[in-house]
């Protein structure tokens, strides 16, 4: 099988932990596997998409309770939050490795990558919710981010435009502020999540990066202005607005030009 066959069979894994393995080994393999870059594939009718396990139980995001690290129970909750949010974020580098045939080799290594990081980051964090008594699946969740995914199934551009510097890129912003009110807390099971979020946030900032030159180059190769373009995509797929406050120096540093802050911003 091809890496990227290998890629929607680790995607179809429902159970975590064999996800996260099934992944970091595909990453170990990467380069004694044949890549298929130009195959139209189809997934089988015995696969789903994405395979994740029987909980958590997914809910409209309105309805997910509001999380605060200050009770244990509430450090849990928002672990669990941040936990769901990187098994997602695993799900969806790995979409974009087996779904988008005809783009350049770099392409599907690129996001290898990402989904190889993202299962750290998954592990890491469910390490630290279970040594608090907790585990993936303990409390509900939403499915914003694999709802996007699905949006944008039929097109590369509008997925590298409304997934990683979207979406993602929104953990740019939001990391700092959960931070804050985990130093707070300021008891050891808060101050080691901080820890994990540094790390987390630090391998973001090349996702998205990731994800603003893929972007960039796919409008180069259509012939399209990358700026005006993202609103209308914004629009047209329904993406969610984004509003302030904006982690400009994180942003920066994955990419984001000084016209395109300007444009979130509302200049």
């Amino acid at each position: 099988m091809s890496l990227r066959h290998l890629a929607l069979s680790a995607l179809c894994t429902c159970d975590p932990d064999e996800k996260v393995q099934a992944v970091q080994s595909l990453w170990a393999r990467q380069k004694e596997l044949r890549l298929s870059p130009n195959a139209v594939m189809t997934p089988d009718a015995a696969q789903t998409l994405p395979g994740r396990p029987a909980l958590p139980r997914l809910i409209p995001a309105k309805q997910v309770p509001t999380r605060t690290p200050f009770t244990p129970e509430g450090l849990a909750a928002l672990l669990h939050a941040v936990c769901h949010i990187e098994f997602n974020a695993i799900n969806l580098a790995l979409d974009a490795v087996w779904r988008f045939p005809h783009m350049p080799e770099a392409f599907y290594t690129d996001w290898l990558r990402v989904a190889y990081e993202e299962s750290q980051h998954f592990e890491m964090l469910h390490t630290h919710l279970r040594s608090v008594d907790h585990q993936y699946g303990d409390f509900d969740a939403h499915d914003g981010l694999w709802h996007m995914c699905q949006k944008t199934a039929d097109d590369v551009l509008a997925r590298m435009a409304l997934v990683p510097r979207t979406l993602e890129a929104r953990g740019l912003d939001a990391t700092p502020l959960i931070q804050a009110k985990l130093r707070k807390a300021a008891n050891p099971n808060a101050l080691k999540a901080v820890e994990i979020l540094d790390v987390i946030l630090r391998d973001e900032v090349g996702h998205v990066a990731i994800g603003n030159h893929w972007y960039r180059w796919l409008c180069a190769q259509r012939d399209l202005d990358p700026v005006p373009l993202y609103g209308e995509l914004v629009q047209r797929y329904d993406a969610p607005k984004l509003r302030p406050p904006f982690n400009e120096e994180a942003r920066k540093r994955a990419g984001f030009t000084d016209t395109e802050l300007s444009y979130l911003l509302g200049g």
